[in-house]
């Protein structure tokens, strides 16, 4: 079985955004996936696998022009507001 792994990145959205990007990331169905590190400044981390580079990173910059994707570096993850 051929392991894909996952690329992360981590961005700085506007909190008011966070369920517009989920709702978009679920209608392209594994393209991208999110998950809200820390809400209370809208740390989000996007996930996609390898071989979706090309696309993911379109759609990307496509939500960047749209409402604003501020990349930021990997927060510990005694920062992230999960449970």
């Amino acid at each position: 079985m051929d392991h894909d792994p996952l690329i992360k990145r981590f961005f700085i959205v506007s909190r008011r955004e966070i369920g517009y990007l989920r709702f978009t990331f679920e209608g392209y169905d594994g393209l991208v996936f999110m998950r809200t590190l820390r809400a209370s400044d809208g740390l989000i981390e996007i996930a996609y696998p390898s071989r979706r580079q090309a696309d993911a990173e379109s759609l990307l910059t496509a939500l960047d022009l749209e409402i604003g994707l501020t990349l930021a570096e990997h927060p510990p993850a005694d920062e992230y507001d999960l449970i």
